[in-house]
This record gives C-alpha cells, structure tokens and sequence, in this order.
C-alpha cells in the first residue's frame, strides 16, 4: 500500500467536490440514436427511491421500479428493424425521443488510431463531403478518466452527414469506426449506431478494472496505489507523469499557473534557453515558464491559438488559469483554446515542460512562438519569460514509470469511459491498441484477453464480437532479421484472436507508414474489419482472413509451410514471394527464398543448411507480400517459441 507521505500528498492536492444530480435518463439514450436489434435493451436513469419509470417504444412498454439510490432500470425488447420510432420515458419526469432506429450498435474503441478522425485519413477531405449516411448514427464519448466507475459520460447522438462526421475529437468522427459502419450498413441494408469510445496514447491496462488486473498479478503495485488515492480522495491521475509530478513538482504544489502565484524569485530567461538559464540543460526534471500578454480589448471570435513549437519531453500549457492543451514528444504544440479565457489587460500564459529524457526543452525554430487571436492579430512570444525550476529528478531518485501523455494507469478509463456505457446493448466491438504496450507485449498476451472478458462481463450480453486491427507497419525497413515488441505485439494480438471466442483481427502490415505510427489508409481498415463482421456475425459466406499459418514440416534443406484460409489459392503479389526468414540451432536468423506449391510454401536459405524455425512478416516494418485470392495479406507468423525481446517486461 502506499506510504502515508503519498495520501498526505493526495489530500493536499484534492478539492472539495459537489456531487451533481444525476439525469433522469441517461445520456447514453437521445434524438437520433440506434437501438441494439433482436436483443432486450436495458434503459436507466436516476429518479426517486421507489418510484415508477415506463419505457414505450414502437407500441411496446415495460417498466421498472428505482432502487434505493434512485436507479432506475428497464428492459425492452425493442420494436422491428428500421424507423424511425419515437421513445416515451414516464415517471417524475417525462421525456419523449425522436429519430430513434433499430438496427446494429457497435463499439469503436482504443487509441489514436481508433480516435483518427475521417477528415485526418487518406482523401479526407473527400470523404468527408459524400459521407451523407442517414442510417448511420454517431456517438462520440467525451474523454474522461476514473478512480471509480463513472455514472454518465455525456454526448449527444448525431446523424451521420458532411456537417457532422467531419467535426470534433482529432479531425471528426473515428475514420476507422466510419468505414467499418459504412460498409457494414451498406451489405446489411441496417441502420447502423458507433459509439466511439477512443484516447490516444492510452494503455490497454487503463482500459480494465481492478477486478480483472488482480488475478494477473503484474499491476497490483499500481492497484495499491489507485485504492490509496480513491481513499485519499484525490482529484483522479491519468499518468505516471502527472502522478510523479504530484509529488514531486513544487509547481503543482504551489500551484503556479495560477495568475495571482508570485513569482518575485523566478529568474528572467527565454524560452529556446529557459533549461539551460536555470541549470536544468540535459537534466530530468520540471521547468515552468511564465509570461504576460498585454490586450487592449478583449478578442473577438470563438477561438485562439497559442503555438509554442516543439518541445522536450511533455508540456502542459495554461491561459489565465485555464488548462488549454498538453502533449508528449517532439511534435508541434499548436493548442485551441476559447477566446473567452481571454480577457483585456493582462493575460498570464504558464508552461509546464517535464523532460525525462534528452535536452529538454523548447527546440530552435524559424517560427517564433505566438499567440494567434481569431481575427488574425499575432502576437509574437519569443521574448523574455519568467522561469524556475519545479523539481528535479535526482540521479538514483524515483522515476516516472512511462513517460506517456495520456492515460495509462490502470482502471482510469474502464471507470471513466466504458462503464457509463454499459450496459447499453450493443452487438459488438472493434478495438486499434496496443501501440502504447508494445515494450510490454508478452504480458499483452493475458492482459488483451483479461480485458476483453472483463467488458463482457460488464456489458452482460455474452460473448459478444470483438474484433481486433493488427498494429500498422512502421518504422524505418531493416536490412537483417531482427527482434522487436512491435512484431510481437501483434503476435499477441494474433493469439488473442485465435484462442478468444467470437473474436477476430484486420491485418494492416501492408498499409503503414514507416515514419508515422498514424497511418492514413484507414479506410481498408475499416473494410477489413467488416469482412470478419459480415463472416463470422452474419454468416455471409465470403473469405474474411489473409493465408494463416498451420504447420511445418522440415523437408532436407527447406521447410513445408502450410496455410488456412488461402481461400483460392496463395498469391506472391507483386512479383517473387518476400518476407520469409529461417534458422538453424544456432537461432541466427536468415533471409529465405520461398516459393509457393500448390496450398503450400517451401522456405529454405544457402546459409542454414539444417534449418529448425521459420518466421514471416516478423519485423516493425517487414517487406512481405503473401496474399490470397481474397486480396488479405498473411498474418505475421513464427514456428519458433523463443524467447522474445519484451517477455520479462512487466
């Protein structure tokens, strides 16, 4: 458990809090929304102790009674295919819902490659514009993070059209969940709901409650940490970061980005020289910055911009007290925030950087940084600052376990963003993580499949689909065998597809980008992600797999590979048969020749004259070009069981 030092710490950084009336029905349900087909859907609010709540829809009604704390439940078998119906809830209150279809509700869920929005994917722009799909509906969950589970997490439901998929969230609605939806709606002729459910930069751990962690035994440090927060009654923690810095960074402690702070002992500097001026050059740690800006009146518009370049490691920026946006990493900040934060006189812009590896620091640029308002005034912010340091990380000192931006402690987003949902009737869910796991891949291999139980669980509607897309090429191509998370993430993600029911995975080795783990084909994502819906839910007799690897057999000098779902036969595409890599006792890994025979690929290479274990596809970023007629790349394979790179990563 944690040391009393922490839960003094805790509670010094806790506010009081109110707790808010809870709504009469919940948020999950509004104009517009899908209702979950051929399935009792569960509805529930908040009302009275006792008192009486029905539920009409399409000429049928149920009810239900408030249970102590005021909840209110009632089941309903929902009325045909189609609509649009209207929805009564009767009791203290009354609410009447429009627009309401039934057809299919899914799940989007995961990191940024699931939060991609349509506007951001390959012809965006494009797509964005014919993307009037009536029968598709859209739910975006705000993001939100818990110690405990969460009542509510309020959005509104929204017809799919140019105006709307296009708007919010990182460039719109999920591009991956739109294309899975758009196909899907368009071969089942159903009305088609997606809940998207995403963060970037999240943790398949923060994704799962404390129940379902305990018995793996890999996070109950972490645990013993949250229970003593969640007693403490602390304000929630999504990060290791932010957790160190809640201990350690006077900053936060004495609550620096606020105006009224003083700042009679910080030291004047310049941002490109701030770690450097304050003896912090190439040392871990946090450094706060702060300036004043001067406005004569107060700005017009809805909105500012403050673009501050790129900076070492993470930053935290506020205006005026206001926290307006925070990143990780060397990329960009350019952060929106509302005018309304902005006032005239003087306006205080404080900037928390927390290196934890590198220089640190604000990096050199040819663009100043600037405060940009919405009619197009710049206001240049090169010039002096205040500095001082908010705490140092000491050499041999305690560390921040993971240097992440978003959330990655474990349960935070299981309480904060799926619980609300549930259970909410759905007909399945597709999931693009585990780019944050990947120095971790071998414990993925029982976290995914914990996690996966564990919505079911929550949900109660069985073992409902869950389909999974296969982590994108990326990196730099290498010129030798090598070893690496990345590959044996998606071997994880592989196991987890094959041993967990109702489960399947999109393979996506053939549409990455080498220098952006973003890649913007997601429209073959989506599509992908569909076949395996309209095969294995919708028992539509089409191939929904690329070539999977089944046995070996060690023929002299080469190795018989053998495949299911070659569908019509296996395919080199593009040209001579790549990708393939075998090894002898000495485990050295060379690159093969192979060639297809019949159903079958012979492997074999000069330099392993004895070989033992083939591999296929198994790099960051491999060059490989199995196919089946189907046109669906092979899924990355290894004969072998060694020893990974990742397997003693906790």
């Amino acid at each position: 458990m944690m040391t009393s030092l922490l839960l003094m710490l805790a509670a010094s950084m806790s506010t009081a809090t109110i707790n808010e009336p809870l709504p009469f029905l919940s948020p999950m349900f509004g104009d517009h929304m899908v209702l979950q087909r051929d399935k009792r859907n569960t509805f529930w609010g908040w009302t009275k102790p006792g008192e009486k709540v029905r539920v009409t829809i399409g000429g049928k009604s149920a009810s239900g009674v408030a249970d102590d704390t005021g909840k209110w439940v009632v089941k309903l078998n929902p009325p045909p295919v189609g609509g649009p119906y209207s929805l009564k809830v009767q009791g203290s209150q009354q609410v009447e819902l429009q627009d309401i279809l039934v057809g299919d509700v899914w799940l989007c869920t995961g990191q940024s490659n699931m939060e991609m929005g349509l506007s951001q994917a390959l012809n965006g722009k494009a797509e964005v514009a014919s993307a009037d799909e009536p029968q598709i509906r859209l739910y975006m969950a705000p993001r939100q993070y818990a110690y405990a589970p969460k009542a509510i997490n309020a959005a509104a439901w929204k017809v799919c059209t140019s105006k709307t998929v296009g708007k919010d969230g990182w460039g719109g609605f999920s591009a991956v969940g739109y294309f899975f939806g758009r196909e899907l709606q368009h071969k089942l002729q159903v009305p088609v709901g997606l809940v998207a459910i995403a963060w970037g930069g999240t943790s398949a751990e923060a994704w799962t409650s404390a129940g379902a962690l305990r018995p793996l035994s890999d996070f109950n440090t972490e645990l013993d940490q949250l229970e003593a927060l969640q007693q403490a009654k602390a304000d929630p923690i999504g990060t290791y970061n932010e957790l160190w810095i809640t201990q350690h960074n006077a900053g936060t402690l004495g609550a620096w980005q606020k105006p009224e702070s003083a700042t009679s002992d910080w030291k004047a500097t310049t941002l490109a020289n701030g770690f450097a001026d304050l003896g912090m050059s190439g040392k871990k740690g946090v450094v706060w910055f702060r300036t004043t800006v001067d406005l004569a009146m107060p700005p017009t518009g809805e909105t500012a911009t403050i673009a501050l370049g790129r900076i070492q490691t993470a930053d935290t920026v506020w205006v005026n007290g206001t926290k307006v946006g925070s990143s990780n990493g060397q990329g960009q900040r350019v952060y929106i925030f509302a005018s309304a934060l902005l006032k005239s006189g003087q306006n205080v812009v404080a900037i928390q950087v927390f290196n934890t590896r590198g220089k640190g620091g604000f990096a050199q640029s040819s663009t100043p940084p600037a405060l940009k308002l919405a009619d197009g005034t710049r206001i240049d912010l090169a010039g002096t600052w205040l500095g001082k340091v908010g705490g140092e990380i000491k050499q041999g000192g305690p560390m921040p376990k993971d240097g992440e931006p978003n959330p990655t402690i474990p349960t935070v987003l299981m309480n904060g963003m799926i619980a609300p949902v549930s259970p909410m009737a759905i007909r399945g869910a597709i999931w693009y993580q585990g780019e944050t796991n990947s120095g971790r891949s071998y414990q993925y291999r029982r976290l995914l499949p914990a996690m996966i139980a564990d919505w079911r669980k929550l949900f109660g509607q069985g073992d409902f689909p869950f389909y999974i897309v296969s982590l994108a090429a990326w990196k730099a191509r290498l010129a030798q065998p090598s070893e690496d998370g990345w590959t044996e993430l998606r071997e994880a993600q592989a196991m987890t597809a094959a041993k967990v029911r109702h489960s399947g995975i999109a393979i996506t080795t053939d549409i990455g980008d080498a220098i952006d783990v973003h890649p913007k084909d997601k429209k073959t994502v989506g599509e992908r992600l569909a076949l395996i819906a309209l095969a294995n839910e919708f028992h539509e007799k089409i191939e929904f797999s690329g070539p999977t690897y089944k046995r070996m057999k060690v023929e002299g000098n080469s190795i018989r590979l053998s495949f299911d779902h070659v569908d019509k036969g296996l395919v080199a595409k593009g040209g001579e048969l790549v990708g393939f890599a075998v090894a002898g006792d000495d485990r050295k890994w060379h690159w093969a020749k192979a060639k297809i025979d019949g159903e079958t690929i012979l492997v074999s290479s000069p330099e392993v004259p004895k070989p033992i274990a083939a591999r296929f596809a198994w790099a960051a970023n491999p060059d490989c070009n199995l196919y089946n007629t189907a046109g669906l790349p092979a899924i990355p394979f290894r004969t072998d069981d060694w020893k990974g790179v990742t397997a003693d990563n906790k």
